[in-house]
């Protein structure tokens, strides 16, 4: 395990996962929404995004968090090892409201740099993270589930966690 890849829906704990991987194997930590956003909410250019990527890539070892799937041919043929943190919808919903609220009453900002910050307005508006999660959900687990049978990606070693205890089990038996 030198290149991870963790995956999983919305709020199914990839950043904090890969945080505490990075940090028990001393592998650097690469968060793709901190790759992707920019102040007030602006996006990164797919040009921009990708360079960022790739440079964030060229060291031997990392853990690198996130779902989109656009960059997908940039990460994976170079990933040995994808982790999928596939925990059921009603935790990943109660994690995701309850972050939310948290993140729009403390008014911390979210990637370090960009300013951008949860809100109310944001949580009840038509780019709800909530919302994403619903309408992802049901995606990600047959995007994954196709994705471990494709033998583009036979190179790679796959491990489904399902369950918190899952979790803390592969990081201590590490």
């Amino acid at each position: 395990m030198k290149k991870i890849i963790i995956v999983g829906s919305t709020s199914s704990g990839k950043s904090t996962f890969a945080r505490k991987l990075s940090r028990k194997l001393g592998y650097s930590h690469i968060e793709l929404d901190n790759l992707f956003w920019k102040p007030n909410w602006t996006e990164s250019t797919d040009e921009e995004f990708f360079d960022k990527i790739i440079s964030a890539t060229q060291e031997d070892s990392w853990v690198l968090d996130g779902n989109y799937r656009r960059t997908n041919h940039l990460t994976w043929p170079k990933a040995d090892t994808v982790i999928w943190l596939n925990l059921p919808l009603w935790q990943t919903l109660y994690q995701n409201i309850s972050r939310s609220l948290k993140r729009a009453i403390l008014k911390n900002e979210i990637w370090e740099g960009t300013g951008n910050k949860e809100s109310f307005s944001r949580m009840f508006s038509k780019d709800s993270i909530i919302l994403w999660l619903i309408k992802t959900y049901k995606k990600n687990i047959s995007r994954y589930n196709q994705m471990i049978n494709d033998p583009n990606y036979s190179h790679i070693s796959f491990h489904q966690l399902r369950s918190r205890k899952e979790i803390e089990k592969f990081l201590n038996n590490l």
